[in-house]
């Protein structure tokens, strides 16, 4: 079974999605650790190594996202995750911007997969798939 860290980074407390995609992941067959809201990167690299995890989601919606992930990727490969999917969404900027900028700023930090608000969890669990199994 692939385990995935499930997780709100930084100060956002924000639990609702989080809850959901943990219950939409575990009934697609992943062994989901959720690391809960207002978490620093460190708590997500050190769940992902304690538990040999496939791949890290990251999840924010008070628009600070950017700020937050800055350095994840680095953080990761220096932790012996190197090559861990990578994935982030929700509301991860602030304000309106062009969402083709936002998609490439988190790609250059990294990220394997961005998503914006309102992408469903079937898109995630595809995504999962394709890039990690199940």
């Amino acid at each position: 079974m692939k385990t995935i860290v499930l997780g709100v980074i930084g100060a956002d407390c924000h639990a609702v999605g989080n809850k959901i995609l943990d219950y939409a992941l575990t009934e697609a067959g992943y062994n989901v650790v959720n690391i809960g809201v207002l978490s620093p990167q460190e708590d997500f690299i050190n769940a992902a190594v304690e538990t040999s995890a496939d791949a890290i989601l990251v999840s924010s919606l008070y628009g600070h996202g950017e700020i937050d992930c800055r350095g994840l990727r680095e953080k990761c490969d220096e932790a012996g995750l190197k090559g861990i999917k990578l994935y982030v969404g929700g509301n991860i900027v602030v304000g309106k911007q062009n969402w083709e900028d936002v998609h490439k700023r988190f790609i250059e930090m990294g990220f394997d997969r961005v998503y914006g608000p309102g992408t469903s969890t079937e898109i995630a669990i595809r995504d999962l798939r394709e890039d990690i199994g199940q």
